[in-house]
């Protein structure tokens, strides 16, 4: 069974494509939450970041991904060597990640880390489950940003960066310190689900090496909430 029976794809139309920066090896693009990053399995799940992009770089291919509910900054290279050279920066960690969430609760901690491994929780997909076990090595760091109050409720806006890179890592790190991400249709309790129709995730910024000219390139893009 899916974790999300009821869920209807809508995509946002509105921007249909933001373009942050482009050349001739690779293209930034600041993604809406609500959009997919690739296609799904259905026809009615075609419409995502990868095809929106490729009618206008039908070279374009995607490096990494964001969570659908995710929005923020993404890469795609435009070449097949420049795919390559993206690639292995990811693979080995060399990319610098940083990731806005708002969450219920006020942290204890100003900074910490998060050291626990995930798997998939197979009857339950997608969602990921902490599996000491057979989970893949997972590590966040985080800093608490700001500490605020949305309806009377205590919420904490915090940095998150991703040292690796697994499926829903950021959503069940903040979990498993009781900090669920608001609007967290996959993790998040009542309380904190109610609080924003969206996942209040966002990648904000991305720094990694140009694939050609090797020089060091930093991008961001503001967050939506």
């Amino acid at each position: 069974m899916a974790a999300n029976p009821d869920f209807v794809y809508q995509p946002p139309l509105n921007p249909y494509l933001d373009i942050v920066y482009r050349d001739n090896d690779l293209v930034i693009i600041n993604k809406p939450s609500g959009l997919l990053t690739v296609p799904g399995r259905l026809p009615e799940h075609q419409d995502c970041l990868q095809n929106r992009v490729q009618r206008v770089l039908p070279s374009a291919t995607i490096v990494h991904r964001l969570d659908m509910a995710t929005s923020g900054i993404i890469i795609m290279a435009l070449n097949k060597a420049a795919h390559v050279a993206i690639s292995r920066q990811f693979e080995q960690r060399v990319t610098k990640k940083r990731y806005l969430a708002r969450v219920y609760g006020h942290l204890e901690k100003p900074t910490g880390e998060v050291d626990l491994p995930l798997i998939c929780d197979w009857p339950n997909r997608p969602k990921q489950k902490i599996d000491f076990e057979q989970g893949k090595k997972a590590r966040t760091e985080y800093s608490v940003v700001e500490r605020q109050w949305l309806e009377k409720t205590p919420v904490s806006l915090v940095a998150l960066t991703p040292i690796t890179g697994r499926s829903h890592q950021l959503r069940v790190h903040m979990l498993s310190l009781n900090h669920p991400i608001l609007g967290d249709r996959l993790y998040a309790h009542p309380d904190a689900l109610k609080l924003s129709k969206r996942l209040q995730l966002h990648a904000q910024s991305l720094s990694l090496y140009h694939p050609v000219s090797n020089e060091w390139l930093s991008f961001q893009v503001d967050c939506p909430f």
